[in-house]
């Protein structure tokens, strides 16, 4: 199984140097350590708040979620160690209260199921999707 998502960002270069080198990482968050996306580019395009819409570009990546833990509930067992239980992806689902945007997140483990399809212009994407 896989999906296509939306990871956002500010900087051209910074884009780019993920399209040749693949994306880190983050060491911890609401699901704690992995890379994390959104399947809804309007969520994504709102992102980094305050950044001028020129300078933004969103990745759209093709992911490869193998196995998928769904975390629905703050303070779930697994809401920050479900990779070391074989999970792939944790997702939480879009209404459930965890995300301030109520808005659904992935969070993908290794990098090396993302794969960068497109870069993206926000300016120009808030013409079609807003």
């Amino acid at each position: 199984l896989g999906f296509t998502c939306h990871e956002q960002l500010n900087f051209t270069a910074i884009a780019v140097k993920i399209q040749r080198n693949g994306f880190e990482p983050s060491k911890d968050g609401m699901l704690g350590a992995g890379v994390y996306l959104s399947r809804d580019i309007r969520k994504a395009i709102k992102y980094p708040i305050g950044a001028d819409d020129s300078d933004k570009m969103v990745l759209k990546v093709k992911v490869d979620v193998g196995k998928v833990k769904i975390i629905d509930v703050q303070g779930h067992d697994r809401q920050y160690d479900w990779h070391t239980y074989g999970y792939d992806t944790a997702w939480v689902p879009p209404g459930v209260g965890m995300v301030p945007s109520n808005q659904q997140e992935n969070c993908v483990y290794d990098p090396k199921r993302i794969k960068v399809m497109a870069l993206l212009k926000v300016a120009i994407l808030k013409n079609v999707f807003i």
